[in-house]
């Protein structure tokens, strides 16, 4: 982005909110992960009429509306291909989607895999409620196995999505987890996600109070936080636990938590995490993380640095500008055989 496209000025929070109510239900997580993005925009560098937000269908996709900004509510599913194309033609905005699990990964999730694949520079932020909400308490894609919903009063048969496997598999250069009772660390892993050059993807452990309340309760409450989650940061120890001597160490090919001073095992012997590798193999592993064997890894997983789509897209098109001809539709339609009629 053009050093004029960014903020030169200071901008708040207070810039970015509207007058008019969030008509979110009370208690739902997005009103603290609408909160954090107002208080990172600031902090991107980024002029407010810069920056756009883009949705589909679905609860979370109310954001455009909430949020003083430019905003395109768009399709069920289709809130990555409208921003894919929001980028490709004007590169320097600083683009958003705010999608759920049922919009994202259900009928949106072949353009999900191929905004990935290609690395285009859009910040997602994937609300996981693991529920349809809008649509009043329909299992989704994330909704765990054997759950009661609407639409499964005998326990759903289907095997879960992880979104971390999915983001792998499609070569996702960016991947964290954040819960929405976290707003310190959903800041630090949003700014983090709108540094990075390509596709970033921010996995939220959303409460859906109405359908799904609680949904996250032994990684989110309280009294488990520190043993069921570990937040993950580059350079450092992987280690959790309320006094910080649970860590994690690789053996025979697999990660395992260990307490630190015992049974041998000493700080020298945790991993130290590399959210950089080019090698996604640990970063898929810590993304699988699952309760009760591991903790759940939240904070910045991947971010891997490769090529972005729309720059290369851009270069390509100035070098076939530069060796053509044709540089006018006027050049173009007086180009090859021509006729005049009398």
């Amino acid at each position: 982005m053009s050093d004029a496209l960014k903020n030169i000025g200071e901008l708040t929070k207070a810039d970015f909110k509207i007058e008019q109510p969030v008509k979110w239900c009370a208690g739902c997580g997005g009103h603290s992960v609408l909160s954090t993005v107002q208080n990172a925009l600031p902090e991107i560098g980024v002029k407010k009429e810069n920056i756009v937000f883009v949705s589909g269908i679905g609860c979370s996709s109310r954001f455009p509306y909430y949020i003083r900004t430019y905003g395109f509510h768009s399709l069920h599913g289709r809130a990555t291909a409208i921003a894919s194309g929001i980028k490709v033609a004007n590169p320097d905005l600083s683009v958003w989607v705010v999608t759920g699990d049922g919009d994202l990964m259900a009928i949106g999730g072949n353009h999900f895999i191929h905004i990935l694949r290609r690395n285009i520079d859009v910040n997602i932020l994937l609300f996981n409620n693991k529920i349809y909400g809008l649509t009043k308490g329909q299992y989704s894609p994330t909704t765990p196995k054997g759950s009661v919903t609407k639409t499964s009063p005998d326990g759903t048969i289907e095997n879960p999505f992880m979104p971390g496997e999915l983001v792998m598999g499609a070569q996702g250069t960016f991947f964290a987890r954040v819960v929405d009772t976290e707003p310190k660390m959903m800041r630090e892993v949003m700014i983090k996600a709108a540094e990075h050059e390509g596709t970033s993807v921010v996995e939220v452990l959303q409460n859906c109070i109405i359908f799904a309340n609680q949904v996250h309760k032994e990684i989110t409450g309280k009294e488990v936080r520190d043993e069921h989650q570990i937040y993950l940061k580059h350079g450092e120890p992987m280690i959790f636990g309320k006094e910080g001597k649970k860590g994690l160490v690789m053996e025979r090919g697999r990660l395992k938590a260990v307490t630190i001073g015992e049974n041998g095992y000493k700080m020298e012997d945790i991993l130290v995490h590399d959210d950089k590798d080019p090698d996604d193999t640990t970063h898929y592993m810590l993304a699988r993380m699952a309760l009760p064997e591991l903790p759940v890894a939240m904070g910045v997983i991947r971010a891997w640095g490769s090529t972005v789509y729309e720059s290369l897209l851009t270069s390509q098109i100035a070098a076939a500008k530069k060796q053509s001809k044709i540089k006018t539709v006027n050049d173009l339609l007086h180009s090859g055989n021509t006729f005049e009629v009398e």
